[in-house]
């Protein structure tokens, strides 16, 4: 198999690539008290001298009190977490990679099964975290102000710190994600509304604040999902017209890239095309798009939660469609989480060196 479009440089305002593969944001649980340990910057470093052209960081969250359901976290704001992160940013940068931070506001959340609950209840758009559960509170519009304003100094502090790029989280019903969905906001003033467009108006007012803050040269990139991980079958956008009016407000407050999340590439998003959901967002927005969805395993990330394993799975479809043109960059989550090497085997064509992927490679820092 000839994976040469795979391995393009690829360039656009602040970044600047070696290939068109990402390692895609995952949560880790491995900050204690927040803070990003040494450990955590060598498990980044690994994946920069394993070749990795754009490392996503897992999700970090902004300041606001209750944005985040687990003590593990790692924060993007305070003293000595954004020095465990310059600890990050520095030895990337050292081993030739490139890294942006994932930016992030959980929402309303379920309780963590530790018990660890955060100082404030939980907020989102309307207190549910989907539909018929309620276990935090509605966000006011001082609420909503003081968060679009901790996105923006998070991404400064990125610019800042020397991050080649930012990924602000709006997928997978966090709280981004609840302001998009009917079935989380109930809001009924400018914040809320009947259809897509309306309920982005938050999305949109992050990213204008967040590209104030960075300037026009500075990469942004957003991670969308039509299903949430309470909904499977959700879609947000239910045609291309519909995508297309929640994508071009997005496009022009700033975003430079759509991380489009999906949990099986392949699969097409509407009827009459197998254009799959990266694929349209490019075509109808004009945008650079990250496709992303069990690349190179057999089974989808959330078997890997029910203790199902994965084997290596043949890259074919996915460079296929990389070469029609359908996407620009591939995210790829549990290959390179459990082999930080993972890019250069496919490179080489070491497809007998690929590792299976089972759930225990979740409980630690992988980095041999």
């Amino acid at each position: 198999m000839n994976t040469t479009s795979l391995f393009q440089p690829f360039a656009l305002k602040s970044l600047h690539i070696k290939n068109r593969i990402v390692m895609a944001p995952m949560t880790r649980s491995f900050s204690p008290n927040a803070i990003p340990t040494a450990d955590v910057a060598a498990y980044y470093r690994k994946r920069a001298e394993g070749e990795v052209g754009l490392i996503l960081s897992e999700g970090t969250v902004i300041n606001r009190p209750s944005s985040s359901n687990d003590a593990n976290i790692p924060h993007f704001h305070g003293e000595q977490a954004l020095a465990g992160w310059q600890n990050v940013i520095d030895g990337v940068h050292a081993a030739g990679g490139s890294m942006g931070p994932q930016i992030w506001h959980m929402g309303v959340m379920d309780n963590h099964h530790s018990g660890w609950l955060p100082p404030v209840p939980f907020e989102g758009p309307s207190g549910l975290n989907r539909p018929g559960f309620n276990n935090g509170k509605t966000m006011t519009e001082s609420d909503i102000a003081d968060t679009i304003a901790a996105f923006g100094r998070a991404a400064a502090d990125a610019k800042r710190m020397g991050f080649d790029c930012v990924e602000i989280h709006g997928a997978h019903g966090y709280l981004i994600d609840q302001f998009f969905w009917e079935g989380t906001n109930e809001r009924t003033d400018q914040y809320g509304g009947k259809t897509l467009p309306e309920r982005t108006r938050f999305a949109v007012e992050v990213i204008k604040e967040v590209r104030k803050q960075v300037g026009e040269d500075f990469a942004l990139i957003i991670r969308l999902s039509q299903f949430k991980p309470s909904a499977y079958d959700n879609k947000l956008a239910k045609t291309p017209q519909e995508l297309e009016a929640w994508l071009n407000p997005l496009a022009d407050a700033g975003i430079d890239i759509f991380h489009c999340s999906q949990r099986r590439f392949w699969e097409p998003e509407f009827d009459g095309s197998d254009l799959n959901f990266a694929g349209w967002a490019k075509k109808l927005s004009g945008k650079a798009t990250i496709t992303v969805g069990s690349v190179g395993l057999s089974g989808d990330f959330f078997g890997s939660f029910r203790g199902e394993s994965s084997e290596p799975s043949s890259l074919e479809e996915l460079v296929r469609r990389m070469d029609r043109g359908d996407f620009d960059l591939v995210a790829v989550g549990r290959p390179i989480l459990a082999d930080p090497f993972w890019v250069q085997k496919i490179r080489d064509g070491r497809n007998n060196e690929l590792r299976s992927f089972t759930k225990e490679a979740l409980g630690h820092l992988v980095m041999e």
